[in-house]
Formats: C-alpha cells, sequence, structure tokens
C-alpha cells in the first residue's frame, strides 16, 4: 500500500505542477514598430549631408523595449550602399513612443534613405506605468531662417521631485496633414523642478518646397535602458495641486444622497 500511495501523490504533484504552468503562459511581447520615418540630403563643402528622423512605437504596457539599435542605409541611384551607419537609441517606454533623429555624411549622393532597427531587448517596468509622467515642454517657437534651416527653442520641465541630469529634446517638423518632415535633437541638464531650463536646436536639411506647419517637441531621458526614468519615477511626483484653496468648505456636502426609507443623519 505504501508504494501506491507514494504513487498517487508523485501524479497529484504533476497534475498541480502542469495546471500552475497552464495558468503562467510565458508572455508574448510584441515587437517595436517603425510608425514614421524621413530623411533629408543636402549639397555640403565635404559631400552630402543625410539627416534622418523617426518614431519607435512600443505597444508593450508593461514592458521597456532597451537596447535598441537603428541602422540607416543609403543608397545611390545605382543602388551602391554609400551611407551606413547603425544608431543607438534611447529606451522606449511602455505603451509609449521615442521620437529619434540623426545625421551623416555620403561621399555620394543617396537617392534612398531607410531606417530599420534591431537588438530589442525587453525588461519588465519596476512600478505603474502611470508613474512614468512625461515632462513638460512649454514655449515652443520655430524660427524659418533665410539659409533654410529652421530655429526651435523652448523650455523643459520635471514633474518629479528628483532632478534629471541629463534629459533628450528632440522636436519634429510636420506639414498640415501630420506627415513627418525632419526633425533635430539636443541635450539639457540637471533639471529640477521648477527649473525650466531653455532649449535650442536647429533642423537642417529641409527642401525649399516644405511646408512646416506644426512642431512637436518631447523630452525623455537618455540611455539604453528605463532606468533612469524609473529612478526618477521611484523618488516620487510633485503633486499637481499645492496650494490651499481659499473658498469656504460647503455648508453641507451636496453629494451625499438620502436612500427612500432610510434615517436622515
Amino acid at each position: 500500500m505504501i508504494p501506491r500511495i507514494r504513487t498517487i501523490a508523485a501524479l497529484a504533484l504533476v497534475l498541480v505542477t502542469g495546471c500552475s504552468a497552464a495558468e503562467k503562459p510565458p508572455v508574448q511581447m510584441k515587437p517595436l514598430v517603425l510608425k514614421e520615418q524621413a530623411s533629408t540630403v543636402a549639397k555640403s563643402a565635404d559631400g552630402y549631408v543625410v539627416n534622418w528622423a523617426g518614431v519607435l512605437s512600443n505597444s508593450n504596457p508593461w514592458h521597456f523595449g532597451e537596447h535598441v539599435v537603428a541602422t540607416v542605409v543609403g543608397r545611390d541611384a545605382k543602388g551602391a550602399e554609400v551611407v551606413h551607419m547603425d544608431q543607438p537609441l534611447d529606451a522606449v517606454p511602455p505603451a509609449g513612443t521615442l521620437a529619434f533623429t540623426g545625421q551623416a555624411l555620403a561621399s555620394a549622393k543617396p537617392v534612398n534613405v531607410t531606417i530599420q532597427y534591431r537588438s530589442t531587448q525587453w525588461r519588465q517596468v519596476a512600478r505603474v506605468p502611470s508613474s512614468l509622467r512625461k515632462f513638460p515642454v512649454t514655449r515652443v517657437q520655430t524660427f524659418k531662417q533665410k539659409d533654410g534651416t529652421y530655429l526651435i527653442t523652448g523650455e523643459v520641465g520635471n514633474p518629479y521631485v528628483l532632478p534629471a541630469s541629463s534629459l533628450v529634446v528632440s522636436a519634429l517638423l510636420r506639414d498640415k496633414a501630420g506627415k513627418l518632415l525632419g526633425g533635430a535633437s539636443t541635450f539639457v541638464d540637471d533639471v529640477k523642478q521648477g527649473k525650466n531650463p531653455r532649449f535650442i536646436l536647429t533642423v537642417e536639411g529641409l527642401p525649399t518646397s516644405a511646408q512646416v506647419a506644426k512642431t512637436e517637441v518631447v523630452a525623455r531621458t537618455w540611455g539604453s535602458t528605463g532606468r533612469p526614468y524609473e529612478e526618477l519615477a521611484l523618488g516620487g511626483a510633485v503633486p499637481v495641486h499645492t496650494v490651499k484653496p481659499t473658498t469656504a468648505p460647503f455648508a453641507k456636502d451636496r453629494g451625499r444622497q438620502v436612500l427612500p426609507g432610510g434615517s436622515k443623519p
């Protein structure tokens, strides 16, 4: 009888283990999506300057996309590769997007520029995604210069208690239909709560026929992982309402309703 009891116990353990494994299937991560890309080519004294801009989207609500590398390839009219650049990108936040820009020099004029990405690693966010607040960007102004470049200025803030050691500010230029035309990026350092540093950047290479109607500016933490973003979130966000109300309290709670047949307080 003892061997039989042991056999039954072993079978029960296998069934329980199998049920537990069935209840927790492996998480299937959705790949990043390159939603938009744009590139321009301009003649320079040293050859041709290739500028590009792109937007990566992460539809996974609980995971960062980390260690992402964008590969930019430009080919001439004969199909020969004249530009090849691997660009490490910053972490793509959960259920968010990453705007990125870049520049390279080519000896021959590329007629076709493509952007692809690779080397995505996934890491689950340490806190609820709602704690990852956006960095506010205000007072954005766009000025078209005589040489055809666009000068963009503004201020970036910090919604967190801890200071952000370094943030990347990216500006994307769009036409009336919302189509991406180009962009550029810059850095701002030591962004503290209540202190909104000013940024200045220049978008180059757009053709004279480009009709810029909208400037979209976003700020994010710098680095191939989401650690800097999470550290700010773990430090806590600044309360939205910090001013004591000046109005007198209601004499009666207008939100209270007495159910029929109920007794009044």
